[in-house]
């Protein structure tokens, strides 16, 4: 019978969900969230940066609960106590009980990543659930109850149709989990053939034999099959995504530097919890070798992809499980030297909450980050200002928003009707799709990403509104072009301050025949 969870895991966790729910709305809607509310208006199997998951799941939030803030991240919320419980389920199968729990919780709850990443409307923590949620499935299908299910005294007792459902059902969950998480995003497929490969050098191996592992591959392959026609369809645009990310827009980093990335990503205590759920799964925990061999390969592929260093974090909670076991067994801790250490931890990972979360008033962030000797850093090749990305990009759209709508109200009745408005990136673009109908905007269109699949509209040669660019530029395709505002946002990132605002008229050519030229996908 499962142990109940002690009170210290309940107010972990119920400490968890009340400093998301008071900071939800604290700042401002993320570049990110416009923009999957955009793809939610255009369903598809798939985009150009992105799977189609995240798209559905921004359609139904908007056609159920609306598109306030607090409207788009309630879903992450879910999936937080989604993760949660999945958690107890791992530490449950490596032989944890409820303190094992309870430092897990408290990891995960402290780990800078995730902290932001259910804090709003991403793949990024679906992708957490579905990694995590396939873990524990593999360790159901593979643990000691399925050896035992499949030995034929057990058909006698239950039935051959029971036994078969018995032996069946987490397989077929797992390719369904694998094949949400390919559809959520791509690197879910590194999961996937991380776990295989952790599958192959383990003595659960033997399951091979069975048709099971082989049927959860068809699932897998069928619930993904429809985004990769819709590659075939469109040429493959997730890959030339990929390569101009590589190229011109993510920063390289050494593997030193990236491994440390990690550690900051996890915090210090998540860290420390993580490394030693890692040498237990190597060495002492029950049929964990094969999770610690894909964390491995997850990490490897990463680097070699010249990837972001939060790609890996959704490997990371069946560390954190494993570490949590561990650390229960592990006599020290309980001694005063070893609490007053994880207590010092654990102070630090509280220091580093209003770091991710927006605890505090927005002037007090960069003081705060001076004074706990941190830098704001980008893993993007963009100048950053007195705010950290993740922060600074819930600033400046409900302004830009007022910036364009000055603009268009200088144009004439029959220029507002066939106007419409272009910008440089999907963040502008989605934020005044947010903000534009309330404000009587034009229509917006894009050469960025999915928003150049979407195309320009029909060819009324009407006035552009153009935020961003040069002149110069804008006149090779106009004959008239005029500055008539500027952006005026001051704690969004640099590249969002102070852009100019122009009135182009005069097409020299439909718009149509200019589009090819417009396209930058990164």
């Amino acid at each position: 019978m499962p142990q109940r969870l002690p009170i210290a895991a309940w107010i972990v966790a119920a400490s968890l969900m009340a400093a998301h729910l008071a900071t939800l709305g604290r700042y401002g809607i993320f570049r990110d969230e416009f923009y999957y509310l955009a793809n939610g208006r255009h369903l598809a199997w798939g985009y150009v940066d992105h799977p189609p998951l995240v798209a559905g799941l921004a359609w139904l939030v908007e056609h159920t609960i609306g598109t306030s803030i607090y409207a788009l991240r309630a879903p992450m919320l879910l999936a937080l106590l989604a993760v949660l419980a999945v958690i107890v389920g791992l530490v449950r199968r490596l032989g944890g009980g409820g303190v094992a729990v309870t430092i897990a919780w408290v990891a995960f709850a402290l780990s800078p990543y995730y902290l932001y990443t259910f804090h709003y409307l991403s793949m990024n923590a679906p992708e957490v659930l579905w990694w995590s949620l396939a873990v524990l499935l593999l360790m159901r299908a593979t643990g000691p109850r399925a050896a035992a299910e499949d030995e034929a005294p057990a058909v006698d007792a239950v039935g051959p149709t029971a036994a078969i459902a018995t032996a069946a059902w987490p397989w077929v969950s797992f390719g369904v989990v694998m094949g949400l998480a390919a559809l959520t995003k791509v690197s879910g497929l590194v999961w996937g053939a991380g776990l295989a490969l952790g599958l192959l050098v383990s003595p659960a191996r033997r399951h091979l034999r069975s048709p099971w592992p082989w049927a959860a591959v068809a699932i897998a392959a069928m619930i993904v099959l429809p985004h990769v026609w819709w590659q075939v369809a469109n040429d493959w645009p997730t890959a030339e995504f990929v390569r101009n990310a590589q190229a011109n827009k993510i920063v390289p980093l050494a593997p030193g530097t990236f491994l440390r990335e990690q550690v900051s990503l996890l915090g210090p205590i998540g860290a420390l919890i993580a490394l030693t759920g890692f040498a237990g799964l190597v060495t002492r925990l029950r049929h964990g070798r094969g999770h610690a061999v894909a964390v491995v390969f997850v990490l490897i592929v990463f680097l070699a992809q010249r990837s972001k260093a939060y790609y890996a974090m959704p490997a990371y909670p069946v560390l954190l499980a494993a570490g949590g076991v561990v650390l229960e067994r592990w006599t020290p801790w309980r001694w005063w030297w070893g609490r007053l250490a994880l207590a010092c931890l654990l102070l630090f990972g509280v220091l580093l909450v209003p770091v991710t979360l927006p605890v505090l008033p927005e002037a007090w962030v960069p003081g705060y980050l001076a004074r706990l000797g941190l830098t704001v850093e980008s893993g993007e090749r963009h100048r950053t200002g007195p705010l950290p990305q993740h922060f600074a990009d819930m600033f400046g759209w409900e302004t830009l928003a007022d910036d364009v709508a000055r603009v268009a109200a200088t144009l004439t009745a029959d220029e507002r009707a066939t106007a419409r408005i272009y910008t440089q990136n999907y963040g502008e673009a989605g934020a005044l799709e947010y903000y534009g109908p309330s404000r009587g905007l034009p229509p917006v269109i894009s050469g960025h990403n999915a928003y150049w699949h979407w195309g320009p509209g029909p060819d009324t040669g009407g006035v552009l509104i153009i935020v961003g660019g040069r002149a110069v530029d804008h006149r090779e395709v106009f004959l008239d072009v005029a500055e008539r505002g500027r952006t005026t946002c001051t704690l969004c990132m640099p590249y969002e301050q102070d852009l100019p605002i122009f009135v182009a008229r005069g097409l020299r050519v439909p718009l149509s025949e200019i589009w090819p030229a417009v396209k930058h996908f990164d």
